[in-house]
């Protein structure tokens, strides 16, 4: 051996190519590595692997649940606001029937006030006219009465036939004032 050590160390040594016993104690020296590795580092490796997996499964889990559940209250949302929308579109519908209404009454109470005060109206108007009238025929006896007894010479002061000449005499002229009409 001691021939080919000599004869390997005359040679010219590549230095691509390991010495054999150089080889057989980085093989060994792999395996006890990889050994160890394989005995210590890889179940933890593997432990904080599967760990690392089920909580990404686990947070796409809950990302699902919370997406489900997001869906779930925008669902409740929309049918709450198209519920509101419905609820105010009847009160508003509700509001302006009663404003109508309202109108409605108000208009006929200003209608009923109006008749009353013009049929109030009338009949002051009515009495007023009925006490010129009385007042004028009266007047108009008087201013009658002084003027024929002027003329007869005589005083005409009986009460009862003046008043009932008097009568007589606007009746006339009351019918010849409707016939002329």
């Amino acid at each position: 051996m001691n021939a080919l050590f000599l004869a390997a160390a005359e040679e010219p040594q590549n230095p691509l190519v390991p010495h054999l016993d150089e080889l057989v104690i980085g093989l060994i020296a792999f395996v006890i590595v990889f050994g160890f590795l394989a005995k210590k580092l890889l179940p933890n490796i593997n432990k904080v692997l599967e760990e690392r997996r089920e909580a990404i499964e686990g947070g796409i889990e809950k990302a699902d649940e919370a997406r489900i559940e997001a869906e779930s209250v925008l669902e409740q949302y929309k049918a709450q606001l198209a519920e509101a929308r419905h609820e105010a579109a009847r009160l508003r519908q509700e509001a302006l029937e009663q404003g109508t209404a309202l109108k409605e009454d108000l208009r006929a109470e200003g209608q009923r006030q109006r008749e009353e005060i013009i049929a109030a109206g009338h009949a002051q108007i009515e009495a007023d006219r009925k006490q010129a009238s009385l007042t004028l025929r009266q007047d108009v006896g008087k201013l009658a009465t002084d003027l024929a007894g002027k003329l007869v010479g005589e005083s005409l002061e009986d009460s009862a036939r003046q008043s009932r000449t008097i009568d007589r005499f606007l009746n006339e002229l009351e019918a010849k004032a409707e016939a002329a009409r």
